[in-house]
Parts: C-alpha cells; structure tokens; sequence
C-alpha cells in the first residue's frame, strides 16, 4: 500500500516567522503603526491586480482562455496594506457605546471610572506594547487568532466547525449520492487546481482586491492536537482525497504532480460505487467498531493522546493511516442517510444524526472527521461542506462553495453546448486522451485503510461515540425560508439587507424575553494583510430605541422611522469594523500583551483591578462562554476559568492586578454572547449555520438573497422553534408597517408628483368624480393607522396568516378597541375598567 508522508506541523510562531522572511526580501515592512508605505496600500494592491487583463480576471468570459497567465491569485497580496491598530483613545469610547444600551446608569458609570483610569495607567503601557511586538510584522493581532482557536481544548464539533448546506443540483437526474459526489469532487479539484497555478481571480470588494492567504490553507490541512494546544499541518503537495462512507475509511489519487486531474467524473463515479458497495459489506454493528473518525470530537487532550496512540510506532499501519487521512485534500464524507426538513439537513451537516440500535451508534456522526474540510453527501444527493475553522473564515469557504456549485451546473451545459463558458482560466487535459505513463506515480484504485483496533481505541472509540451523542442531544436547530421577500425588496425601502436582518434578531428576541441581551456579529477585513474579522456590536442606542418603539403602541410612521435610524447606525458601525477601526480586536491584543507580561515577567505597574482573571472575547468562545486564551509561552493545558485552576508556573495573580478595563463588569458583559449572529452565503447555500457560543443563548447563521432569507438558529434547547416564528412574523409585520408608511405618506415624499397640489386649488366639481369623502393623509396621523380598505384588509390577512399567538399584534385592530372602549359607556368607571381590560389583553398578546 502506498504511503502518503505528513509532516508534522511546525510551530505557528516558525511559520509566521518563514512568512515575514519572504516578505522581507520583497519589500521593506513599516513598523509599528506607522502609515503603510506605498508598496503596501489598497491603491498599490489594486495596481497589482489591474496588470492583469480582464481574461485573467474574468475567466468566465470565454469557455477557453489561451492568453491565462498563472499569478493574478496572490499578485496583491505583497502589497495590502498592514492592519492597522486602532488609537487607543477612540477604541475606548467605541467600547463606552457599545455597552451603553446593555448596561444600568450606574453600570455606565462604572465602567467609564475604569476607562479613566485604563487611559491613565495601563493603557498608555500596554498601546505602545502593543506597537513595540506589531513592529517588522505584517499582521498585528495574527498570533494571537490563532492561539485563540488552537488552544482551544473543547471538541471541534458544534463548537468551532460551522457549515454550509448547498442548494440541490438543478438538474434532477444528478440528485443522486453517487453522481453528486462525483461532480462535486471534480469541481473541487478543478478549485484546487485554480489556486495552485494562481489561476483563481482574487476576491474584490468594488474593484478592491482582498487578501487571499487563506486560500493557501484550505486544501491538504488538517488540526493536529498535541500536549501543548494544537497546531497545523499541511501537505501542499496532497495529490488524493480520503472518503468515509459508513465509518469506514478509503483512498485514492485524484491529481498528478503537475495538480492536473488524472480521473474523469464517470471514472470517479465508479471509484465511489465500488467505495459504498464494499462499505455495504460490513454489518452496522461491526463498521462501528472502527469508526475512528468519531475520536476526532473528543476533547483536543484527549484526542492527543489517543493520537500518540495511534504513532506509537513510526511506519506502522496506524501511523501510516493517520498520515494518509490527515494529508489528504480533503474529505468525501457518503452518508447513508436521507434527512427531507431544512432542520435536519443543518444538523446532519454540522454535527451528524445520532441513532442507537441495539446499543450501537448507527447515526452519521460516526462519519466524520472534523480536523479536515469535509465535503458531505447524502443519499439523496443533499450536499454540504463543514470546515475546521482555524486557518479559514466563512467568507473564504463562500467563495470555494459558490464555485463548485456554479461549476457544476456550467460543466453540465458544455455537455449540452461545447461552447458553454467555463469558469477557470485553463483546464487539465482530458484524462482519458493522456497517455497513461503521463500521470507518474499514482494510485487511482480505491484503497481501504484497516485500522489496528488496539483496547485502548476500542474503548476511547465507545467513549468518544457516548460524549458525541451526549453534545449532539444537547443542542437542536430550526430553520426559516423566508420566501415573502428578501434583499432586493429592502434596498427598495432604502435599507441595508443586513442591518434590516439584524434589527429583526433583536426585535423578535426582546418580543420573547423582554430584554436586551449582547449580539455579535464579524465583519470582514480582508482588505489587510492576513486579514479576518473585527467584531460588530449590533446593539446600538439606535436599535434599542427600535425595539421599545416597536413593541409599543406607536403609529406605523414612528415605528419605521425608528427602524431606518437603527439600520443606518449599524451600517455606519459595520463600515467601521470593516476598515479594521472597530474595538474589539484591539483590545483583544491589549489583553494577550498583558497575558505575555506576566510570563515573561514585564514590568507593567497596574494601581486598580482585582485578582481575578477575566477572559475577553477572543475569535472562538468555548460552550457556556468558556473562552479559552493563553499565552504562547503558557502551557496550553491552563485554562483560567477551568474547574481544574491553573497548573501554569506563570501564573502571577497574586502580584499583578488586573488592568481595570479588563476587571471592569462590562468587559465580562461585553464578552458573553446571547446572539451569535453571521451573515454569509449566497443563491448557491440553502443555509449556514454553527453552534450556539454560550449556554442560554442562539446561533443564527443567514443568508440574504435576492428574494428571500434563509436562516439556520441553534441553541441549547431555548425555545428554538418559536424564536424562528417570531422572526418570521416580524419580518411579515414590518411589511405591513411599511405599506401603511407609503399609501400614507405619498404626498410627504420629495420625488412625489404635485398633482395634489393642484387639486387643492382647483374648484370643487359637480361631477361625479367628486362624490365621496376625501381621506386625508394628516387625519388619518392625528387619528392613528388607518382603518383597512378592502383592498388593504386582504393583503393583511394574507400576511397575518398564523401569527396568532407570536406577539404581533395588528395596529388597526389596537386602534379600533380603544375607539370601541371610549363609546363603550359614559361612564367614567366602566370606560376606565373597559380600556385596562383592553390593555391587558393586548399585553397578553404580546407574549
């Protein structure tokens, strides 16, 4: 059996290292936070990819480009220009506004005594810290993101991997398991091909081109834990993928060394009959046994062991598994099973089905293998991705998924039209007119990988499957297709589709519980070097003021009207954050400048805080909010907020305070997550979603299309269901807000015709025309909403249809009561008795 060889990783510090030498011999980096020279500015990026023509950058155009040069992918990349650190003055008021609208007066108060003396004391020392260890490198905070995720000791699964559900194949004789797998793979290979020549267009924001590093990371990767924290290994010269069908490992080649593709789709069709045919073979019961993708979820100690387990002997069959496994390009994972709602499609993607017969784990999560990015098929052809999330972020995997989609259906039309376009700038050559002794050395017939199941494995197997059924019962999901309307009918308002989206979590949360709870959501900041995320704050005064004005007994004008003030304040935050100016991952950095001082035993004097050790926000939050941080040079084992307390001989609480924007009960409030919240996708998802961040609050990952909203929400058992009907009355409530706003307020508008103005001049008629009683727009708001027209009382009960009992009460009927209960009695004591009834039947409704 051929031996596919895995490096074991570097460390992370070496490889950034290796990475600033290169860099180093193009160009001069600036230091610190100085202005980005020339060299490394977006204008200079964009120059950089403007020298290619437009085949190059479009390789759609045309179904063969002939003129396709290898290096467009990563022609920017030397010259983005540097995160930049953010200044530390507006960083702390950014986060005085943030915690603004979740804190009490005196809570305010409190925490803007602790930024005072953060600005006097700690602050200054650990901003210039800050910029002494940002000096000579390209990415300030890129470390210590990564330590984030690596050091985390939770199981991978719901925890960090998110997932993508595609959209089924549009051509139905393809929905089959067999047939889409094969197509998909093809099309993934193709990506894979892409990126290796630099042959892949680099992403843009208008015109602008984005860092594409992360791209190098996808493929042939995988999270090795080990006794200090995990880190990445990578082969980037995999030439084969690994499939896993019931539990079972297999593999083949599926590229030459030149990363052309050696196999055709029939030929890799074939491959994956024979795969599932054999894998039929074996009973359930007995497949179970040595399902090892399962140890993969356990605990990332314990996995580590069971690892070194695994390699105890160098060359053995388990240690030459395990290489071939972890070196693959990526993961084919055949389910067996057929999930039909929106609801089990998620689950089964993100964290597998758990079914027990007869004892035995029979559900997909034994099929699996999260350290890796996984290509998931099942049955009937429903297909999706989960992806390890260390190296790559959704935007990244977006872009790798909207293209196998888009290409397989363009793969398709060539079968119909040999002229179709083509989505890559060049192709490999047809495999089955090569000549054969072209494809060196490799093995294209399917291999299955037996696994020695020494009594260590087959008992951590039983325990892994029993602690993954455990997290897999925990946690449940509810999906909403939202059809009413989507991303073109907002703008039509003159709304942000995402600040309208997230405005509606906030509204529908509060119409459940009552309260205003801490939402986050990333933006983007690809447009730097080795770029990630900033973290938006979506709870704004603004969108508070929405809500309560919502949820109350206000006309429809002063409702929308409170909506568009909160949509264009989180536009504005979002374009902050997007510029790399927001403040959390500032002070994110502060915070492991100061962690770093305490191992090496700086001298960074703090005169207020406390003992105790208060974790912020890192990029990955743990279960129940259990953030999990150290620093490089701490054991990894130390977890600050673990039950077991530290074990590090760092640790310095005793002698050093904490700095007093980090003590402060805000940091904490700030940190703990409620609403989770991501927007990514496009019309090649059906959803994407991930698992909650803390125990009693929601993860809810969406995609706004043209015409609809997909939303995938998780939680820990928290009424889950009725979070998603809210969300969809809301969403069917504000359109009814927003009809009554234009018939209304038509004459308001400044583009409105002045026919009316005429109107008022000219003479009143005899004419028949004239008949009738005018319905004035200025009446009708001293008045209140409307009362329906015909025409208006069908479209309400078209979009009130099963709203009954979400909390959505209709306005014209509020207003009708109280007309009701004034004419109801002279009487002073039954009108008042009559009008509090009404009100507390109302506020019933509300919940």
């Amino acid at each position: 059996m051929a031996v596919r060889s895995f490096t074991r990783p570097s460390s992370l510090d070496q490889k950034l290292a290796l990475v600033l030498e290169s860099q180093n011999k193009k160009m001069p980096e600036p230091t610190g936070n100085s202005a980005p020279s020339h060299e490394r500015s977006l204008q200079a990026a964009k120059e950089s990819a403007d020298s290619f023509g437009p085949k190059e950058k479009n390789p759609f155009a045309s179904h063969k480009n002939g003129q396709s040069k290898q290096g467009i992918t990563f022609a920017a990349q030397d010259n983005l220009p540097q995160l930049p650190i953010p200044d530390l003055e507006s960083s702390c008021h950014k986060y005085i506004e943030s915690l603004k609208p979740l804190q009490s007066p005196k809570e305010q108060h409190d925490t803007q005594i602790s930024i005072q003396e953060f600005l006097k004391t700690d602050g200054p020392a650990l901003q210039t810290k800050l910029k002494e260890y940002a000096s000579g490198k390209a990415n300030y905070i890129e470390q210590f993101w990564y330590d984030s995720y690596l050091n985390f000791d939770n199981p991978v699964v719901l925890n960090l991997n998110p997932f993508f559900l595609l959209e089924d194949d549009p051509t139905p004789a393809r929905n089959n398991q067999v047939t889409r797998a094969a197509s998909l793979v093809v099309s993934a290979l193709s990506f894979v091909r892409a990126v290796r020549k630099e042959e892949l267009p680099p992403d843009t924001i208008r015109g602008q081109p984005l860092c594409m590093y992360q791209y190098s990371r996808l493929f042939g990767t995988a999270r090795i834990p080990t006794e200090n924290g995990c880190q990445i290994g990578q082969d980037p010269e995999a030439k084969h993928i690994v499939v896993l069908c019931h539990g079972q490992f297999y593999w083949f080649d599926v590229l030459d060394d030149n990363s052309d593709l050696i196999m055709t789709e029939k030929d890799l069709a074939l491959n994956l009959q024979v795969i599932v045919d054999d894998a039929s073979e074996v009973s359930v019961q007995e497949a179970a046994k040595g399902a090892l993708g399962v140890l993969s979820t356990e605990n990332r100690k314990v996995w580590s062991g069971l690892r070194d387990v695994l390699q105890r002997e160098e060359g053995s069959n388990n240690s030459d598994c395990l290489n071939i496994v972890d070196s693959a390009l990526f993961i084919l994972c055949l389910d067996y099973t057929e999930p039909q709602s929106g609801a089990d499609l998620c689950t089964n993607m993100l964290c597998g089905t758990s079914k027990v017969e007869k004892g035995v784990q029979v559900g997909t999560c034994t099929n699996r293998w999260y350290d890796k990015l996984q290509i998931i098929v099942c049955k009937n052809g429903s297909a999706g991705i989960n992806f390890e999330h260390t190296g790559v972020d959704g935007h990244t995997v977006l872009r790798f998924a909207s293209d196998l989609y888009t290409d397989t259906i363009l793969r398709f039309a060539r079968t119909i039209n040999g002229q179709a376009p083509s989505l890559w700038a060049s192709s490999s050559p047809d495999p089955s007119k090569r000549d054969p002794n072209s494809f060196g050395d490799v093995q294209t017939t399917p291999h299955k990988l037996e696994w020695d199941m020494l009594p260590e494995l087959s008992i951590a197997l039983r325990f892994a499957e029993t602690r993954l059924a455990d997290l897999i019962q925990q946690n449940e999901f509810e999906t909403l297709e939202f059809m009413a309307y989507g991303k073109n009918y907002m703008t039509s308002m003159g709304f942000s589709p995402d600040a309208f989206v997230q405005m509606a979590f906030q509204a529908a949360y509060y119409g459940l519980y009552g309260r205003i709870e801490c939402v986050y959501e990333p933006a983007m900041t690809k447009m730097y070097y080795h770029g990630r995320t900033e973290a938006i704050r979506a709870v704004t005064n603004e969108s508070v003021n929405f809500v309560r004005t919502f949820w109350g007994e206000r006309p429809a004008n002063e409702k929308i009207e409170a909506l568009k003030k909160a949509c264009e304040k989180h536009t504005a935050v979002t374009k902050d954050c997007a510029k790399a100016q927001g403040h959390d991952r500032h002070f994110y950095a502060l915070y492991c400048i100061w962690q770093r001082s305490l191992d090496e035993d700086y001298d960074i004097t703090s005169t207020s805080g406390t003992d105790s050790f208060s974790r912020p926000t890192s990029p990955v939050s743990g279960p129940e909010n259990q953030t999990i941080v150290t620093s490089p040079n701490r054991p990894h084992s130390n977890s600050v907020n673990s039950d077991q307390g530290s074990t590090s001989p760092h640790t310095h609480s005793a002698q050093h305070n904490m700095p007093a924007l980090f003590a402060d009960a805000g940091w904490d409030k700030l940190n703990t997550t409620i609403l989770s919240t991501s927007n990514c996708g496009n019309p090649s998802l059906r959803h994407f979603g991930f698992g909650p961040t803390t125990g009693d609050g929601f993860g809810i990952g969406y995609i706004i299309k043209d015409g609809s909203i997909s939303i995938c929400a998780s939680s820990k058992h928290r009424q889950t269901a009725r979070f998603i009907e809210s969300l969809e009355a809301y969403f069917l409530e504000v359109r009814k807000l927003l009809r009554q706003v234009k018939r209304r307020g038509a004459s308001n508008d400044k583009n409105a015709s002045r026919v009316r103005e005429v109107e008022e001049k000219r003479p009143r008629g005899t004419r028949l025309k004239s008949r009738g009683r005018n319905i004035l727009a200025d009446q009708a708001s001293k008045n209140g909403p409307l009362t329906p027209t015909t025409e208006s009382v069908q479209e309400q009960e078209s979009d009130d249809e099963g709203l009954g009992g979400y909390g959505f009460f209709d306005a014209g009927m509020l207003q009708q009561a109280l007309r009701a209960s004034k004419e109801d009695s002279d009487r002073p004591s039954d009108k008042s008795v009559s009008r509090r009834e009404i009100g507390r039947r109302l506020k019933l409704a509300e919940y």
